[in-house]
């Protein structure tokens, strides 16, 4: 394997940890916190975080891998052992329809949604039925990303566990 190749399973590794990582992140405290507050915060903080995500390095991560994943997957296709390559089709896949597929058609649009609220002229009752048209369905889509971009992880992770062992002098 070139060195060009391993530079790129890394970086693919890379930019997939960094995703799942987020997600995760997201999944465990973010989450968990802002569902603590009442619902004009709640909104609030929501419309905030979902402004301030849109920056030049969360999209180097988000799309780094989506555009990483199936270049390694080919590269390693054409290898000729092959090895690694599977495992690297399988996390591409995975991340294209989990991750940024359900980001692209499920997430966005309800960020949109919520965006598009006008908080400070809102009543009481129409703040608590926004967030009720937000935060399951939010938060249902986001387990399925951050559990998404996991197995995409330890998808590349199988890779490189693959690529290696062939580099390993045999012990016999």
């Amino acid at each position: 394997m070139s060195l060009l190749h391993k530079l790129l399973l890394l970086a693919t590794a890379v930019s997939t940890g960094l995703m799942a990582g987020l997600m995760y992140a997201w999944s465990c405290s973010v989450v968990p916190g802002i569902t603590r507050l009442p619902d004009s915060g709640y909104i609030s903080a929501m419309q905030s975080l979902n402004r301030a995500i849109q920056n030049p390095l969360f999209f180097a991560s988000f799309f780094g891998a989506l555009f990483l994943l199936p270049w390694c997957a080919w590269v390693f296709y054409r290898e000729p052992d092959g090895i690694g390559y599977g495992y690297l089709f399988a996390a591409a896949l995975v991340y294209a329809v989990g991750v940024m597929g359900v980001t692209i058609f499920g997430n966005i649009p309800l960020n949109k949604m919520l965006d598009a609220f006008p908080l400070q002229q809102a009543s009481d009752a129409d703040i608590a039925a926004q967030r009720r048209l937000f935060e399951m369905p939010w938060r249902n889509l986001h387990t399925v990303r951050t559990v998404s971009s996991f197995i995409a992880l330890v998808l590349v992770v199988l890779a490189m566990l693959a690529r290696y062992k062939t580099m390993l002098p045999d012990s016999h």
